[in-house]
């Protein structure tokens, strides 16, 4: 419910794009991302700013040549949207926060969908 209380926590107009994560949004996501593959390279990229890209082309409908510059590249931004979709991080993610509100809420998480949890 929007009431004076509560509407600053809603507030995004100090986040660079509307769909950036706030930093209470990247505690709850950052850990649900899988760790980086053992004896491959150290990862150099910034996975809140992978999140922001992927987020920015979800709520913006913008196609992927489209990522603002400001953002990781938009190959990058793919490949781990990809990846992400591809093993199930995206799902995870999803029903995690999916219960994390039915709990604020106080109502019972309802049984997830067999996709959702096939790959747990």
């Amino acid at each position: 419910m929007w009431t004076s209380a509560n509407r600053p926590r809603y507030n995004r107009d100090k986040l660079r794009y509307p769909s950036d994560l706030t930093d209470a949004e990247w505690q709850q996501i950052e850990p649900l991302i899988p760790p980086a593959k053992r004896g491959g390279g150290k990862r150099r990229v910034n996975l809140r700013e992978v999140v922001n890209g992927v987020m920015y082309v979800l709520s913006t409908g913008c196609q992927w040549r489209y990522i603002p510059k400001d953002l990781p590249p938009r190959s990058t931004v793919n490949d781990y949207f990809c990846l992400w979709s591809y093993d199930g991080t995206l799902e995870n993610i999803h029903y995690a926060l999916y219960v994390k509100c039915r709990e604020q809420a106080e109502r019972e998480a309802s049984r997830p969908p067999a996709s959702w949890t096939a790959r747990a």
